[in-house]
Parts: structure tokens; C-alpha cells; sequence
């Protein structure tokens, strides 16, 4: 190696000018693409004398000349960066490949997820937000997750008041928004007969609306309001996963004060409750009439009746109640409120009021005829 090479502070060949490395030696990534042979004892080279140019070339000494004559030195054996450290970061670098892939992969089937379901609810029009036992659904964060505040804050806005003229008077009852175009589910003996429907919605916006399907067999009917978008709609719970103590929020218009939020728990599973389905059947003095048990409640309900097994509460119901939600600690409907015996207002005051005998609907009945209902089926 020349003189004047080694005066420039480069680095010369420990193993002397044109020698190999020795065999057992690490190669090294060449920042210009050529892999070379570094003895991983040797000591990190001192930088590079600025301004100094630098190629490849095929042997130490010629072939394109030295830098003192114009040319470009050439240093076959030289290491661009010390043998470790390039090890180091490249290793790091193949680390971090395959976790950035299923990143990638993980944000994508996110993404694709989400939009299939989007898709799903557009081209079917049905954008019922539905909850199953394998599709967990927390309407109020999990962290609030019984919060009464915090449910009836979340689900509110999907419970509306509907108030019906019928031939023999009025009936006031509560409804379930399932999509956001308007399509509402109460009972059917709250719109059974109807010559016209009104719906308020909890932020006090008024519609008119006609009734789309019913099934007088279980109590259900679905409504839809006209001119209506961007409402929101509610997420339907698995009734099935529901045990006895379990906590739940009603929320309704009863007497038609509209948004009333009461609270207690699942009293009892799969009680036989009977109700007329004679649309001419006026409500009584506490509410719509039903018979549970062996007794009749709110009066008589006439020789036309149905008998579906519903969720029994003893969260506080009256009158308007009817067609309204009852909701777990999630925040998902579980129920639609459907009947409740309340002590008769001239009777004695000590017995006024709700006495916590209420019953619901359970959500996944409503599910299970919600095609029917939409396809217009009047029953």
C-alpha cells in the first residue's frame, strides 16, 4: 500500500497489502453491494479522510489507479462499518419485518371486517345493531359497565314515545328503534287498530307513522316513521344469556313522560304470561290486561288471548311502559316491556303505585320475528 495512502489516516490490511482475510472470517455488508470478508477480531476503522474518494476494485493496488494520481483507491478487504454492529442492525432489522407484517395484517382484517358488515346492512337495508353470545356488544364503555347513568344516557336516543288513536280512544305506549331510517318495534296491542300513529323521539322531534307488520301471537308489531334518517338505532342483546339477579335498566314513557329510566333486576325467566289479542281490547285501569299465574291483572282479557314465556323484572313499569326497552348492564336490549301490574289508583294509597311485577318480551323472540314482521305480514 502506497505512502501516501497511510498518511491519509485509511486503514491498511493488518494481514499486509493483497492478503486474504483469514477463512473463519465474518462477512460484512459493503455499503456498495459487494460482501466482504472481515476478521471480527480486528479493531473498528478509523472514518474515512474527508473528501477522500473511495470505490471497489479488483485487487489493492491497480486496476483504477491510486487517489494520488487522479484515480480512485481501491480497498477489496476494507470494512464500510465495524463486522459487529452491522450484524447487529441487520438482525434487528429482520426482527421487525415479520411484526410489522401481521401489524399490517391485523389493521387489515380490521378494517375489512368492519366494512363487510357496513356493506352487509347497506345492500340489506336492515342496520339493526344486533348483539349475539359470540359478538359481544358494550354500548357504554366497560369501564362504566353498569353505570345506570351511563347506560341511560347510551340508549335513550333509541327508545321513542307512540301515541295511537284507535275506533274506541287513545293508546300510549314506548317503541325500539332498530334501524336508522325508522323502523321501530313495541308491542301490538299498543298500535293494534290504529287510524294514525305519532312518535316523538327522545330529543323531542316529532313523526307520523304506519304500522309495517304484526304478530298478535307475541305481542309485537313493527312501525315505521316516515322522513326519517340518522336516528339511532338500538344493539339487541342475547335474552338467552340472561340469569336470574342479573341487572337491568327500563326506559319508557309511561303516562307519556317521555325517557323515564328505572332500574332493578331479572326476577325470574320463562314466565307464562297471557294477553288478548283482540285489537278492540281497551286497556284497563292499571294498563293493558294479562293474566299471569292463575290471576288476572289491569282487567279482564277477554276470550282471544296468546301466551308467550317472558323475562320477569321488578324494575319499576306503568302504563306506557309498553313497547319499551329493558336493557343489561351492557347496554344492549335484552326485553321488549310488554306487561305489568300496577295497584289501581283508587285504591288505597298505601298500595299505589308499582308494586315491581313487570314483564318483558325477550329480545331474542323479537329477533327471530323481526323478517316477518318487515316483510308486512299483519297477523
Amino acid at each position: 500500500m502506497s505512502e501516501s495512502i497511510r498518511r491519509s489516516g485509511e486503514y491498511e490490511h493488518p494481514q499486509g497489502d493483497g492478503q486474504a482475510p483469514a477463512a473463519d472470517s465474518v462477512q460484512s455488508a459493503d455499503p456498495r453491494g459487494a460482501s466482504t470478508p472481515v476478521n471480527p477480531e480486528w479493531p473498528p476503522p478509523p472514518p474515512y479522510a474527508p473528501g477522500r474518494p473511495f470505490a471497489a476494485g479488483p485487487d489493492a493496488h491497480g486496476g483504477q489507479g491510486g487517489a494520488d494520481d487522479g484515480g480512485t483507491a481501491a480497498f477489496p478487504a476494507f470494512p464500510a462499518f465495524p463486522a459487529g454492529p452491522a450484524h447487529a442492525s441487520g438482525s434487528r432489522r429482520r426482527a421487525r419485518g415479520p411484526l410489522a407484517l401481521l401489524a399490517a395484517v391485523a389493521i387489515a382484517s380490521a378494517v375489512v371486517g368492519g366494512g363487510t358488515a357496513f356493506a352487509f346492512q347497506e345492500l340489506t337495508g336492515k342496520d339493526t345493531v344486533a348483539a349475539s353470545s359470540s359478538t359481544a356488544t358494550n354500548v357504554v364503555p366497560s369501564s362504566q359497565r353498569g353505570s345506570i347513568a351511563a347506560i341511560a344516557k347510551a340508549v335513550t336516543p333509541s327508545v321513542v314515545e307512540i301515541n295511537a288513536t284507535l275506533d274506541n280512544g287513545t293508546s300510549t305506549g314506548s317503541g325500539v328503534i332498530v334501524s336508522s331510517k325508522g323502523e321501530i318495534v313495541t308491542n301490538n296491542h299498543v298500535v293494534a287498530g290504529a287510524s294514525s300513529i305519532k312518535v316523538r323521539t327522545s330529543d323531542g322531534t316529532s313523526y307520523t307513522a304506519r304500522t309495517v307488520g304484526t304478530d298478535s301471537s307475541k305481542d309485537l308489531a313493527l312501525i315505521k316513521l316516515r322522513n326519517a334518517s340518522g336516528l339511532k338505532p338500538a344493539a339487541l342483546g342475547d335474552s338467552d344469556g340472561l340469569t336470574v339477579g342479573d341487572q337491568v335498566v327500563a326506559i319508557g314513557s309511561p303516562e307519556g313522560l317521555t325517557g323515564t329510566v328505572t332500574s332493578g333486576i331479572v326476577s325470574a325467566l320463562h314466565r307464562d304470561v297471557t294477553v288478548p289479542t283482540d285489537e278492540n281490547q281497551g286497556q284497563g285501569d292499571g294498563g293493558w290486561p294479562f293474566q299471569f299465574g292463575g290471576h288476572q291483572f289491569n282487567g279482564d282479557t277477554g276470550s282471544s288471548t296468546t301466551t308467550y314465556q317472558a323475562i320477569q323484572t321488578d324494575a319499576s313499569l306503568n302504563p306506557g311502559n309498553s313497547g319499551g326497552a329493558l336493557i343489561d348492564a351492557s347496554g344492549n336490549v335484552v326485553g321488549i316491556n310488554s306487561a305489568m301490574y300496577s295497584a289501581n289508583q283508587a285504591s288505597d294509597s298505601s298500595n299505589a303505585g308499582s308494586v315491581g311485577l313487570g314483564f318483558a318480551i325477550p329480545i331474542n323472540t323479537v329477533k327471530s320475528d323481526l323478517a316477518t314482521l318487515r316483510s308486512g305480514s299483519q297477523s
